[in-house]
């Protein structure tokens, strides 16, 4: 008989993996690997800021990675720096800010838990959180797929025809904030971009369509998910690092598999 908490940790990361993989997509077609990187070294803020206030640390990383986004959406408008240099000194103030709060809080926090996940220790609350979160990702993407995919393929195609650039920049940055903030317990704020990356960038291999490869994007998500839950729980090894050497060794497989059909 399935364990309770065997059964909310593959909820919580099928649900996470689905939304992950969707979202990866526009990291690897956009290249955002390093916005997501720097969103979520910010996100350590956001725990603390729902740890110290007494709310919802989910609640928390959604409200300072939502002003993260927005800050950097203004400053690129303004041309004062270059992205990745704002990226660079958004997200390591964010974070080491983040760090001297958490020191200072008068209780004793588990860090590891925030930086590398821990998927079977997650709650139902934390589900909650979890599918809701991921179905308003969802529904937006629904509706704003279309949009999204030209604007990824040739913006000046998208202003053309009436789509407003930036505003679909800061949706797409906004639904990575709410994957971000729902992730962290599954893989952990320092490994939640490999969340959104390898699947992507291996689907990417396999799939000839931007839908499609959102879908094997999500496909290989949820089996690196279910991979890394199992390896974690019989190998006692640490569950969002587990998850991302299943999500390592399936892209590896199907490099090696995309090479020899090539060949041939």
């Amino acid at each position: 008989m399935t364990e309770a908490f065997m059964i909310r940790a593959i909820i919580a990361g099928v649900g996470v993996a689905i939304i992950a993989g969707a979202i990866g997509c526009f990291v690897v077609w956009r290249k955002m690997a390093y916005f997501g990187d720097s969103l979520a070294h910010s996100a350590l803020l956001g725990v603390a800021l729902g740890l110290v206030m007494g709310i919802s640390t989910n609640l928390g990383t959604i409200i300072i990675c939502s002003i993260f986004a927005v800050t950097l959406i203004w400053l690129q408008q303004k041309k004062i720096l270059a992205t990745d240099t704002l990226l660079g000194i958004l997200a390591h103030s964010a974070l080491s800010v983040g760090m001297v709060t958490l020191s200072l809080l008068e209780r004793s926090v588990d860090l590891h838990s925030y930086l590398f996940g821990d998927i079977l220790a997650v709650t139902p609350t934390e589900i909650y959180y979890i599918l809701f979160g991921g179905l308003i990702v969802l529904i937006f993407l629904y509706f704003n797929w279309s949009s999204f995919v030209l604007m990824t393929i040739d913006e000046k195609l998208a202003k053309a025809e009436g789509i407003n650039i930036v505003l679909n920049q800061l949706q797409i940055m906004l639904l990575m904030t709410i994957v971000v903030a729902v992730s962290f317990k599954i893989v952990g704020l320092l490994l939640i971009t490999s969340l959104l990356i390898i699947p992507a960038a291996t689907a990417r291999q396999l799939a000839h369509s931007p839908e499609i490869m959102a879908v094997v994007s999500s496909l290989l998500a949820v089996f690196s998910v279910i991979i890394g839950i199992y390896s974690s729980l019989h190998l006692d090894t640490p569950s969002g690092p587990s998850i991302v050497v299943a999500s390592t060794l399936i892209f590896i497989m199907m490099s090696i598999f995309s090479l020899l059909i090539k060949r041939h």
